[in-house]
């Protein structure tokens, strides 16, 4: 799910595809049959690539590997071969079928049955109206709304890409595109000397807002569990939380800004940890718990003077540039947990679900 807000006046939407063509596999349309006469023909190409495939929603069991049609990219697109594709919590959603919002994409299946959206590889070919990128071209982006990630081949608005950063393996790029816009649109405007907390600081994209707080002066207090205190000092956190043995929520009027990535408690709660002027921001958790902090951030604001909203992550290559600029510079440093190949789909899904992952969880393409 894509939630679009005003990070001060909360208003939301629901980005949902409108076409299986939306996913990398170019749906059946009307098409010149030979010899004349029109017919309805699917616009792929005679060559087959492997992806992993959901047909329906479950548990890991449900991927398997097959053969599917390779995509045709359509004038504005490009057709990229992916080497690497790492997993969101979205894809965990989308693969259970919950909250409901995940099945906004199908109600009884999956409308695209390649799952993934954070891929980097490079591009194989270009339709005839872009201009962006040229075959050969190194690039990395997320699909947020069209997925296909877990396949050989995917074409794509460019618009969604950007160039990966150089040095980095595809791996590595493959981990950064909508953990590293997270961070980038979550840490703005910190200062030095701020307090912060990142609660779900232990995936990787807590991860990057955990060391981008901390490069841009902040000084972090990370939330997870206590297994991972480790990892969660080595992106950057001064102080650790084991969420089993503490609850953040108690701390009064401690923290300028809260980023949460796993929202489970009422905002009406959490803002008394907040100090005067500070921010709530919710990036994804329960669904009652974003709806709350829908309704709840304007009286908040009102009545206190704090900030309570869902984070805006919109899809953005001047977002996309910033955070490579943010790479190569070393401010933001993609941790890759383990690198699977696509027939080790269900073993990785299940890495995802239990939350032991410290880094991205990554599948590499050959």
């Amino acid at each position: 799910m894509r939630i679009f807000c005003n990070q001060l006046v909360p208003v939301a939407m629901l980005v949902v595809p409108v076409a299986s063509g939306a996913f990398g596999i170019r749906p059946c349309q009307a098409l010149p049959e030979p010899g004349g006469g029109a017919g309805r023909r699917c616009e792929t190409g005679a060559s087959r690539m492997k992806a992993v495939i959901q047909d329906r929603y479950g548990t890991a069991d449900v991927l398997a590997v097959d053969d599917i049609p390779e995509p045709v990219p359509a004038d504005d697109e490009v057709l990229v071969r992916v080497r690497a594709a790492s997993l969101n919590g979205s894809d965990r959603e989308n693969l259970a079928g919950r909250p409901f919002y995940a099945r906004l994409g199908g109600l009884r299946r999956p409308r695209s049955p390649v799952p993934g959206s954070d891929v980097a590889g490079v591009v194989a070919a270009a339709g005839a109206s872009v201009t962006d990128f040229a075959p050969g071209d190194e690039v990395f982006g997320e699909l947020a709304g069209y997925r296909g990630g877990l396949a050989e081949y995917v074409a794509t608005p460019p618009r969604l890409l950007a160039r990966k950063p150089p040095g980095l393996s595809f791996a590595q790029a493959a981990a950064i595109p909508q953990a590293g816009c997270i961070a980038l649109r979550s840490t703005r405007g910190l200062r030095p000397g701020m307090q912060v907390l990142v609660n779900g600081a232990g995936g990787a994209g807590g991860a990057l807002v955990t060391g981008l707080a901390k490069h841009r002066g902040a000084t972090v207090t990370a939330v997870d569990r206590a297994d991972k205190a480790e990892y969660l000092r080595h992106a950057g956190a001064d102080h650790a939380v084991a969420f089993e043995e503490e609850d953040w929520a108690d701390h009064r009027s401690r923290y300028d800004r809260i980023v949460d990535l796993v929202a489970h408690r009422s905002p009406h709660r959490v803002h008394r940890a907040l100090r005067p002027g500070g921010a709530y921001l919710v990036v994804g958790g329960y669904t009652r718990v974003l709806v709350a902090a829908l309704l709840a951030g304007p009286p908040i604001r009102w009545t206190t003077g704090k900030h309570v909203g869902v984070l805006a992550v919109p899809q953005s290559r001047a977002d996309l540039e910033e955070v490579t600029a943010l790479v190569t510079g070393g401010a933001l440093v993609p941790a890759v947990d383990r690198v699977y190949r696509l027939d080790e789909a269900p073993a990785a899904f299940a890495r995802l679900a239990a939350g032991d992952n410290r880094g991205k969880i990554v599948f590499g393409i050959p």
